[in-house]
């Protein structure tokens, strides 16, 4: 599992002193003051304390330590910045999306596998698994208890209880033989 998951990225500056838009890719502002840092890189890489976080709209305010004028922001602009896991706790049960990726789907009752989570999508109220199918289709499903009975990314697997024509091709078949 990656020890650096990233947060978000700045895609603009905000006022004179340096605090900057950041489009966020986490849980968000609540989540990023609990870590309180951020790295420049996927590896880690220079760290920067955040001194002040707020919401505006879907996007942060952020303003990072040593980034004191708008040249300093504007520098930044583009930036993805990454927290390091061991800064942050989740509850129990809940897994951050890069560890799902690449997590195998398989039935929880007959141990058919489906395929591979290739992105968790949150347009709405629920997560959107999207799975490749060993013969390259996607199928997606709702992140909802009706179907995911366990995720396990340490050990690689999501167990689903799918309906028919969920992550397989059964439910055309019987439409077709109407």
């Amino acid at each position: 599992m990656q020890q650096y998951l990233e947060a978000g990225k700045v895609v603009t500056t905000h006022g004179v002193r340096g605090e900057m838009k950041l489009e966020l890719w986490c849980d968000g502002v609540d989540f990023l003051k609990k870590t309180g840092r951020l790295y420049a890189s996927a590896k880690g890489g220079k760290c920067y304390n955040i001194t002040s976080i707020r919401p505006q709209g879907q996007m942060a305010l952020l303003q990072l330590e040593g980034v004191n004028d708008m040249d300093a922001a504007r520098a930044l602009r583009g930036q993805v910045f990454y927290f390091d896991r061991s800064d942050a706790t989740l509850p129990e049960g809940r897994w951050y999306v890069a560890d799902l990726i690449g997590c195998e789907v398989r039935d929880a009752d007959t141990g058919k596998v489906y395929g591979v989570v290739t992105s968790v999508d949150h347009p709405g109220a629920q997560d959107i698994y999207t799975v490749k199918s060993p013969s390259g289709r996607e199928y997606m499903f709702p992140g909802v208890d009706a179907f995911l009975k366990e995720r396990n990314p340490p050990e690689g697997y999501i167990l689903v209880t799918p309906i028919p024509g969920l992550l397989d091709d059964d439910f055309d078949s019987e439409r077709e033989e109407e």
